[in-house]
């Protein structure tokens, strides 16, 4: 089963035994928990593919240690790949390059880039630096899954699974990197993140391709499908009115807010996450886990502010519901709502004078989890 370890020099030096002799070992950065193996060690690459049960073409991202050259992993580096690394390394930015040769078919999908970034979590740092190598660490949960934010996340997504998992205490960030690809002609953002595209554009001093502009042959990467980042309970997104009109009863399901009234209604669980897009997205996994972990009926996601600060939220909401963003994964009174939700298969104003921030509200319904508060 799963050990949570400090993050401490002890930790850190379990790890990295664990590491050399070809485990996989969980550890904090500052976006979300990750699920490392030497990324020289092909068989433990695969070991990070046969844990998640993750696709094969699925690239992963090289994490490098504060001192790596990005020409030991990417061939032909641009300058505008140096200008970003200087400005954001360490950090929550990953930089799709050209590789380099002998970078693993494995870490690479089999495409010719690869995915680069150096974290900035204190404890990944330390684990780097004591390792000596770059480590291959996508999020360290089941395939598609919500991605871990905390080390019992991570203790509970691999309950079956002989793992050491690091223990750095939430994330700052808690959303995925920014990702943006620099192996074409122009600089394009390819997952939105902590880093603004706006950030980029003026490190840059030139225009980003957006994702809506992206063409076909654009390389694979880590949360660029259509439905990811998704509670095992059907999930979607409605608009705030929604919630302030005559709200239809929907015993067992899971609610969370953001900027709306408490409804009333017979609800598995209530979350209620700030008006303010860092500490939304700091919160948004823990959140739809603590919900989900309810056992509802269905997750109902109010949908948060618009605005260039609120692009990750929405991208990751519109991939936990199989939407894409600004698209409406279907409302509260439609007509059939089997057909409004989407179901995962194989996110300020002040809160209620009854819900404080963060928490949850929950309805047993005969089981006592739903009265546990989680962080």
């Amino acid at each position: 089963m799963s050990r949570i370890v400090p993050g401490d020099a002890a930790g850190v030096r379990d790890a990295v035994r664990t590491l050399l002799a070809g485990g996989l070992v969980a550890f904090p950065t500052e976006t979300v928990y990750g699920l490392g193996a030497r990324a020289r060690d092909v068989n433990a690459v695969r070991s990070v593919f046969r844990a998640k049960g993750r696709p094969a073409d699925h690239p992963l991202i090289v994490h490098l240690p504060t001192d790596a050259s990005l020409d030991d992993w990417a061939a032909d580096v641009p300058q505008a790949a140096r200008t970003l690394a200087a400005r954001f390394w360490p950090g929550p930015l990953t930089l799709v390059l050209r590789r380099a040769p002998g970078v693993a078919n494995e870490i690479t999908g089999g495409q010719d880039t690869v995915a680069l970034r150096t974290p900035s979590h204190p404890v990944a740092v330390a684990l780097l630096r004591a390792l000596g190598e770059p480590v291959v660490a996508p999020s360290a949960n089941r395939f598609g899954r919500i991605s871990p934010t905390r080390a019992e996340h991570v203790a509970s997504e691999f309950s079956d699974l002989d793992l050491t998992v690091l223990d750095g205490g939430p994330c700052d960030v808690g959303l995925e990197s920014t990702i943006v690809d620099l192996s074409g002609a122009a600089p394009a953002l390819l997952r939105p993140g902590a880093v603004s595209g706006a950030e980029l554009e003026r490190a840059l001093g030139a225009r980003l391709v957006l994702p809506g502009e992206l063409g076909p042959a654009v390389p694979r990467v880590p949360g660029r499908l259509e439905r990811h980042y998704a509670p095992a309970a059907p999930t979607r997104l409605i608009d705030a009115a929604e919630l302030r009109t005559p709200f239809p009863r929907l015993e067992g399901a899971a609610l969370l807010l953001c900027r709306a009234p408490l409804p009333d209604g017979g609800f598995a669980a209530i979350r209620r996450l700030q008006a303010e897009p860092v500490a939304y997205g700091r919160e948004l996994y823990a959140a739809l886990r603590a919900l989900d972990a309810a056992s509802p009926s269905e997750v109902i996601i109010e949908r948060p502010p618009a605005g260039e600060m609120w692009t990750a939220v929405h991208d990751r909401l519109a991939r936990a519901t199989g939407s894409r963003p600004g698209q409406d994964s279907g409302g509260l009174h439609a007509g059939d709502p089997a057909h409004d939700v989407v179901r995962d298969e194989p996110a300020s104003d002040e809160p209620a004078d009854d819900e404080p921030a963060g928490s949850e509200r929950a309805r047993d319904h005969g089981d006592p989890r739903h009265d546990e508060e989680r962080r």
